[in-house]
């Protein structure tokens, strides 16, 4: 049997943009990306704390050490910027595997949205 697990969680961060007329997707600091283990076009779920808007998108790679995270095209309608997200992937695994797997989840600073040393 296959189910579907968490994989990746970046758990709270900040929205430092929102633009509208972007074609679509979220912005995400390259460094925060490595470390949750998200790549440029994964799909992800947004959750915002501040309002409970969820969307899903796909990531984009913004500039490496930025804290850049930047909701773009209609989702930037569901947030304003400093609102607080979490951001999450998830895989699909055989069901024994899924058992034994541990998900990346990383807990940045949310003032800067940079690791937390």
């Amino acid at each position: 049997m296959i189910i579907e697990v968490l994989k990746s969680k970046i758990h709270r961060v900040r929205v430092t943009q929102a633009d509208l007329n972007y074609v679509g997707s979220i912005t995400i600091d390259e460094a925060l990306m490595d470390a949750a283990n998200i790549i440029e076009g994964e799909k992800v779920a947004v959750v915002d704390n501040n309002n409970g808007a969820r969307f899903e998108t796909y990531v984009i790679k913004g500039e490496r050490g930025s804290g850049m995270i930047c909701v773009n095209g209609a989702a930037s309608r569901l947030v304003n910027v400093d609102d607080i997200l979490i951001i999450i992937s998830y895989a699909h695994m055989d069901f024994e595997e899924a058992k034994k797997f541990k998900p990346w989840v990383i807990f940045p600073d949310t003032e800067t949205n940079l690791l937390i040393k």
